[in-house]
């Protein structure tokens, strides 16, 4: 899902010229009878925001044409600029390489990120986003559950305060993430710490389970792994992520994305939708997902459940 080449956040844009999967049988129909093509990226976390999608507007009354799973970025990108999908879970902070925009410090606030690419996608491109949910899938560090406590790390200032004072730090992390200058390095800079190659365990691929896992056993010394803030394993293995205070990464905030057609046929659409999205802060998403990776739960399930428990489904 990312290039060595560009900084590509776990929702990344692929390069290149893909081919739109066909969509058979998708709604194109006129007026309020016409079906939503609800849809989503490949990943777990996007599926589970696509069912939310969809069992909400079922239980308004609106009949849901489902493509979720369809594809990475790109294709789904794709799919809603040409028409074929009217509605998916998209991620702020990929504005940035949708609009190549990678250096506008705009993207390091969840507030200005939002604006920003809520603005140049209703100016250029007529597609509408709703608010965003409170939970940021970007690049970030976590660590042991026993170091956090003991060293009383809550933050990478923290972090940086330890190794500065010597404390015993060994990361798991992959290739990209140790040489893309928008991951580690990027973190090392803006707070004022270096790690040395004996304290890096570099991963074959990106893959945050093998780097999760090497610190859950503390395989060859590692307490410390690169995940992505949402990750649903990070609780169950007992790690916690250090708060990036001073935005050294973009931020990526989950938020419904519609086409403005769509969304002037369901005016009430954002008010649906506003509630469940404002309810999946990083700590509830990241347990959601738990439920699904690594429960083994269906995701229809466990997205009927999480509605539920907030009032927006009986």
């Amino acid at each position: 899902m990312r290039k060595m080449s560009r900084p590509l956040p776990r929702r990344g844009v692929l390069a290149g010229a893909l081919a739109l999967p066909a969509l058979a049988g998708a709604a194109r129909g006129q007026g309020a009878a016409r079906p939503v093509t609800v849809s989503s990226k490949l990943d777990t976390e996007s599926a589970l925001l696509g069912q939310m999608i969809s069992e909400v507007l079922e239980a308004r009354g609106v009949t849901v044409r489902q493509r979720l799973q369809l594809g990475p970025t790109a294709i789904v990108r794709q799919a809603i600029l040409a028409g074929e999908v009217d509605l998916y879970p998209e991620y702020t902070g990929n504005g940035a390489f949708f609009f190549q925009m990678e250096d506008d410090p705009a993207w390091k606030r969840a507030d200005t990120a939002y604006a920003k690419v809520r603005d140049l996608d209703a100016q250029r491109n007529n597609l509408v986003w709703l608010r965003p949910a409170p939970a940021n899938n970007t690049w970030a560090i976590a660590v042991r559950d026993d170091l956090f406590r003991s060293a009383r790390l809550a933050t990478l200032e923290d972090l940086a305060r330890y190794l500065g004072g010597g404390g015993t730090f060994k990361l798991a992390a992959s290739a990209e993430f140790v040489q893309s200058p928008a991951a580690l390095p990027a973190f090392q800079r803006t707070y004022g710490f270096r790690l040395t190659p004996a304290q890096l365990l570099v991963v074959a691929g990106g893959d945050t389970a093998v780097t999760m896992r090497a610190a859950a056993e503390r395989l060859n010394g590692v307490n410390a792994a690169m995940v992505y803030g949402t990750d649903g394993a990070i609780s169950a293995l007992n790690l916690r992520v250090l708060d990036d205070t001073k935005g050294a990464q973009i931020v990526y905030e989950p938020a419904p994305l519609v086409r403005r057609e769509v969304s002037e046929r369901l005016p009430e659409l954002a008010a649906w939708l506003e509630p469940v999205f404002r309810s999946l802060e990083a700590e509830k998403l990241r347990e959601l997902n738990a439920r699904i990776v690594v429960e083994g739960r269906p995701v229809r399930d466990v997205a009927r459940e999480h509605l539920r428990s907030i009032g927006q489904l009986s």
